[in-house]
């Protein structure tokens, strides 16, 4: 396990980022460590550059201070990648070619390193876990954990383990949340808020999704799209697409699911959800440049909807095989 303190030993600017579109689990690991970092590091300068997350985090310490404008030109002395690769970091990327060190903290199995430092964890329910870990491992440290970074960590870990219902939940995970739960922010109501609350709009998204969608494979393969043109219909974005691909896992007899929306002409995002780890999405999704975990995964393709599918499902194929 790295120190993270000692790796930003002596840095005046440090910078931290994540993925493009950031969920929850991005939100919960990047802000925890701003969080952590300034309370190291006072004097420091401490800034997250990341795309505006949902509005349903707003409430989290930090996420006002986030900046989304890339054009400054700066060197950082530290730059933290957490929750992803560099090459997923969208415009943040030019920050972490010119960092004199880049940290990569994560918890995806694809991810195969290639930093400065790396940190990956892949038996962790989360970014936020892995986080979590690096500020327990010294009683210094964790004297530092206080509410508000209690329920940071929080909201990173029930996004990513489905409220720790996902396969990727351990003992450890729990005993985490055990910890962080005794700080006494009302978690009960962050779940709600943060993991199943839907606006009108969300809700009506997903309806048509699940109308929309149709089974492939003998049943065992669920699909549904959402095009540009529903997204206008609506007055909704992307962000408000969220949680569709988990709806269709649940279908009974669907082995894997999968959700794409149109992003531009004749360009996808593809998230896929697997119910079995014989069924390894991250390798789908690896093979069309994406990357992920063995039941949740997502990747970007370019052509139309219809070549998309059965390439998909011509990857899915060969998982199946493999799986049995």
């Amino acid at each position: 396990m790295i120190d993270i303190v000692q790796e930003c030993m002596g840095a005046s600017r440090i910078g931290i980022t994540g993925h493009v579109n950031p969920d929850g689990d991005c939100v919960g690991s990047v802000m925890a460590l701003w969080q952590f970092l300034k309370k190291v590091f006072p004097q420091a300068q401490i800034e997250v550059m990341l795309e505006q997350p949902p509005a349903i985090f707003d409430f989290v310490c930090g996420v006002s201070e986030i900046i989304t404008d890339y054009s400054a030109e700066k060197v950082y002395d530290v730059m933290i990648v957490a929750d992803t690769v560099p090459d997923r970091c969208g415009e943040a990327i030019r920050y972490i070619e010119t960092a004199k060190k880049v940290i990569n903290i994560d918890h995806h199995i694809s991810n195969h390193g290639g930093c400065d430092v790396d940190h990956i964890v892949p038996d962790a329910s989360s970014a936020a876990e892995v986080v979590y870990g690096l500020i327990a491992q010294k009683e210094e440290y964790k004297k530092l954990i206080d509410r508000e970074m209690a329920q940071t960590l929080y909201i990173g870990i029930i996004h990513d383990s489905g409220v720790m219902q996902y396969s990727n939940t351990s003992p450890k995970t729990l005993r985490i949340v055990a910890d962080l739960i005794s700080y006494g922010f009302d978690f009960p109501k962050l779940i709600d808020e943060t993991f199943y609350e839907k606006t009108q709009v969300q809700s009506k998204l997903l309806g048509k999704a699940l109308m929309d969608a149709y089974t492939l494979m003998n049943g065992r393969v669920m699909v549904s799209m959402t095009d540009l043109a529903t997204l206008r219909e609506y007055g909704a974005d992307k962000k408000d697409l969220s949680g569709i691909v988990n709806q269709l896992r649940i279908v009974k007899g669907v082995d894997v699911a999968v959700y794409i929306y149109e992003v531009g002409e004749n360009s996808y995002k593809v998230s896929m959800r697997s119910c079995t780890d014989d069924i390894d999405v991250s390798k789908v999704s690896a093979y069309f440049g994406g990357g992920g975990h063995v039941r949740a995964a997502g990747c970007n393709i370019d052509g139309s909807y219809e070549e998309i599918v059965k390439n998909l499902t011509e990857q899915l194929a060969l998982q199946m095989e493999d799986g049995r």
